[in-house]
């Protein structure tokens, strides 16, 4: 899922793999360092606990406004989208709840750049890397993931109900995104 921030120039590209592999994942990572410090963002997190795109384009946006406001806790836009994302203003809790780990099945991936076409590149070159198409389901709310989103953004059952009329996920969604939205306030 494309999307463009005209406020600050930047397009975010939004993906999600099933059946990842944590090893390929990390050589690519290695591998694209260098091409990641030329004005190209990626940053994977455990799609596990990402309440569907909505959630990371949020964070995306609020990173953006964090570097542009100079109140970004990290050096990197993309590190600031994965705080973002976890509600977390600590780097290491951030990866710890967010990042994917070695028994990470389904990811989700966030790129960032002025340059439509090294984003379209970086994200072809991590495809064909992993040797898997996108899978965007994998960023979609599911009752599997709701208790396991819930526990780990201390969503309170009494928070979903006075917010979900008879929309527990959509709930659940905005509630996640109401977190992250105000770490902005706390920094």
């Amino acid at each position: 899922m494309l999307h463009y921030i005209e406020e600050y120039s930047m397009y975010v590209e939004i993906a999600g793999y099933r059946n990842i592999s944590f090893s390929e994942a990390e050589a690519f990572l290695k591998t694209n360092r260098k091409k990641a410090q030329q004005h190209v963002e990626i940053q994977f997190f455990d799609a596990e606990l990402i309440a569907t795109p909505e959630h990371l384009y949020f964070a995306a946006l609020n990173a953006l406004q964090a570097f542009q406001q100079k109140t970004n806790i990290s050096k990197s836009v993309a590190m600031e989208t994965m705080l973002y994302a976890s509600a977390q203003s600590q780097i290491q809790k951030s990866i710890d709840l967010l990042g994917i780990k070695k028994n990470t099945k389904n990811m989700a991936i966030t790129i960032m750049s002025a340059d439509l076409i090294q984003i379209e590149t970086m994200l072809q070159d991590f495809t064909s890397r992993v040797g898997l198409k996108t899978d965007d389901t994998v960023l979609q709310m599911s009752k599997h993931k709701l208790e396991s989103i819930k526990k780990a953004f201390s969503i309170t059952n009494q928070e979903v109900s006075s917010v979900a009329k008879d929309k527990v996920e959509a709930a659940i969604v905005n509630l996640v995104i109401e977190r992250l939205a105000l770490l902005a306030t706390q920094l």
